[in-house]
């Protein structure tokens, strides 16, 4: 069986398990090691490992192999700012690009987080804000646009937590004038109440502190039904 789960699928473990902290900054990443944790042959890690350096979730050292990267504080804001810069233009290019479907699921999920925001768990209430944001990204029509805005979400998600807000009823308020922008096709609008809304939810981003380092050698075989596509 080994030999039949992809590089995408062990890349998608290996990076859910890096922004949840089961790998640790600084922790090295052996293959043997990893390959047993996953339940895969070496090659599909070895690709995933490069993918993972390419997007800045791995590093290289001398003498000791691919490691989990270790952010600096600086790299972490820069990633805030670079945001707050992409997304407010993909929610203008989802106005004018997006589909029929992407509405339908877009008005779905605000009424889901509009229902919820008074009674509903955080991490749920979570989970609902990144699908909208996700498939605003998907709904911008530019392949290499979305690709950035999903890894700067997952680095974000990485490198920060977020408190619980006590505005939660007015981001879904927020979500939802950004649908109607969106829904118009009124670009400038979109472009607008995105970059307020990045803007009214940073002071809730605190920087993760780091744990002490090591790899979790516990065998847990990949579920390949979480790779993202």
């Amino acid at each position: 069986m080994r030999g039949h789960i992809s590089a995408h699928a062990v890349c998608t473990a290996i990076r859910e398990d890096i922004v949840s902290g089961a790998l640790v900054p600084g922790s090295r990443l052996i293959e043997d090691i990893l390959a047993a944790r996953y339940g895969v042959s070496r090659v599909p890690v070895r690709e995933a490992l490069r993918t993972l350096q390419s997007e800045g979730f791995v590093t290289t050292r001398h003498h000791a192999g691919a490691c989990v990267a270790e952010p600096t504080e600086q790299e972490a804001a820069d990633l805030l700012e670079i945001r707050a810069l992409l997304e407010p233009l993909g929610a203008a290019r989802a106005a004018v690009r997006r589909s029929t479907s992407h509405l339908k699921v877009l008005r779905g999920l605000v009424r889901l987080g509009r229902e919820r925001s008074g009674h509903g768990h955080p991490a749920d209430l979570r989970q609902l804000d990144g699908w909208f944001h996700e498939t605003l990204a998907q709904a911008a029509g530019s392949p290499s646009l979305t690709a950035q805005l999903t890894q700067l979400r997952r680095k974000i998600e990485w490198m920060y937590t977020v408190e619980p807000s006590a505005r939660v009823a007015e981001s879904w308020d927020e979500h939802g004038a950004l649908l109607d922008a969106v829904a118009r096709g009124d670009a400038g609008r979109a472009r607008s109440l995105m970059a307020a809304h990045i803007e009214r939810a940073l002071p809730a981003h605190r920087l993760r502190r780091p744990v002490a380092a090591g790899v979790r050698e516990a065998k847990r075989p990949v579920n390949t039904a979480r790779a993202r596509h």
